[in-house]
């Protein structure tokens, strides 16, 4: 319906990611796993009933996706042409208080968080599920910002030896955000995606990177060749795919 023009964020950003990749044949359609729409079942394991129930309202869902005209159609229309692709679709620099709360108390999770410190959601409760907090202030740049990440990654790691890495690699950090508030350059993201493969792989730990947030039109452009160096180093393919199944030590990409 075009209704994700009035938000933001750029809906199509993976779509365009993927289109960049075939253009440069590091990826095929063979390659790619067409998303299932979760089920009723599938969405109760992180939302609870009411909330569900809350999205047979209109006016819950303007409020929900942040974008206001949708408080003027009817809900079967919501339901089909707003809702129905976000349960198809999986979901930096802003706070992730979401996991935070999901994981509080879990021991067996360590949470690294770098984000501005100034900006949504300010979530102080979800704050104590952190182990190594890394509060940013408005502008930081690239030197500052690279050498934080890789300082703390590195003394996380040490703190507790992962099985695992998720790394949520957000490129709301890019200069010009106007909600992520940092001063980060297009290299300055791709150096930080390769620092942390190297780091995972120095470690021997397996990683799998999602793309997360980022607002701009130029974010799908960047993380496309972020992969491509990547792929160009190494650190991710069908090569490292075997190692890593004989290792356990190299990344894989999602």
């Amino acid at each position: 319906m075009g209704l994700e023009k009035l938000h933001p964020f750029d809906a199509g950003k993976w779509g365009k990611v993927i289109s960049f990749l075939k253009e440069e044949k590091l990826l095929s359609d063979g390659m790619l796993v067409e998303a299932r729409e979760a089920s009723e079942e599938d969405l109760l394991v992180v939302h609870t009933r009411r909330y569900l129930n809350e999205l047979k309202w209109s006016f819950a869902v303007a409020t929900i996706t942040e974008i206001p005209p949708v408080i003027f159609l009817p809900n079967f229309l919501v339901q089909r042409k707003v809702l129905k692709p976000l349960r198809i679709q999986t979901g930096g620099t802003i706070m992730g208080n979401g996991h935070e709360r999901d994981f509080m108390g879990d021991q067996r999770v360590y949470i690294m968080d770098v984000y501005n410190r100034h900006i949504y959601p300010g979530d102080r409760f979800a704050k104590q599920a952190i182990r190594r907090k890394v509060e940013l202030e408005w502008g930081t740049e690239d030197d500052e910002y690279l050498d934080k990440v890789e300082r703390n990654l590195k003394r996380a790691l040490q703190e507790h030896p992962p099985d695992v890495m998720v790394y949520n690699a957000g490129t709301d950090i890019l200069e010009g955000d106007r909600l992520g508030g940092l001063s980060i350059s297009p290299q300055g993201i791709v150096k930080r995606d390769e620092l942390v493969f190297r780091v995972a792989r120095r470690c021997q730990v397996p990683i799998l990177m999602v793309t997360s947030g980022g607002y701009q039109k130029r974010t799908a452009r960047i993380i496309a060749d972020s992969i491509l160096n990547l792929y160009d180093l190494g650190l991710i393919g069908p090569e490292s795919a075997s190692i890593s199944a004989q290792n356990s030590d190299t990344p894989m990409l999602l």
